[in-house]
This record gives structure tokens, sequence and C-alpha cells, in this order.
């Protein structure tokens, strides 16, 4: 990686130190944090496509809009998943 790729916006450079983490080996890296992915979660596991968006212009009350900004990031994705509630609702109907 080039100095260049690293640095910030801000035009700082970065705070890693990449000569020791290119000195590392597979062995030196702690997983301490992560779980072990035996046999059966790789049995259990489904690969799947996402879904393509449709982009498109909707017309939602304001207040409805800022409540699902209020909740954070993403709130697009969770007007998406309510809508996809709702349907799957009805089709169970």
């Amino acid at each position: 990686m080039s100095e260049n790729s690293t640095s910030s916006i801000s035009g700082q450079g970065s705070r890693t130190d990449w000569a020791r983490i290119n000195r590392m080996t597979d062995a030196d890296i702690d997983y301490s944090d992560s779980p072990a992915e035996g046999e059966a979660f790789w049995a259990e596991a489904e690969w799947w496509m996402p879904v393509s968006k449709t982009r498109l212009s909707l017309r939602l009350d304001r207040d409805v809009v800022e409540w699902f900004k209020e909740q954070g990031p993403g709130y697009q994705g969770r007007i998406n998943a309510v809508l996809r509630a709702y349907v799957r609702n009805k089709l169970k109907a």
C-alpha cells in the first residue's frame, strides 16, 4: 500500500503502523474475539444473491420520514423492511 492510499481526507497520514502489519504472519493474528466456525456452521450456511433495488420517487409524510431518520443511518432500508413485512403479512392472508 502506498502512503497516499492510506491518507485521510483531511490530508493527515494514516496512524496505522503498516510496516508492523506487513511483517505479521498468520500466526501473529489474534482471533480471540471471533468465534470458531466449525463444520456445523458451514453445514447450515446458505448462499444467496441480494435482491436488486428499484429506484423510484416516493412521497411520504414528513413526520414518518423524520421518525425513520431519527433512528439512525439506514432509514431507507428500514422503510423497505417495514413495507416488506406488510407485503408478507398480506400474502399470508
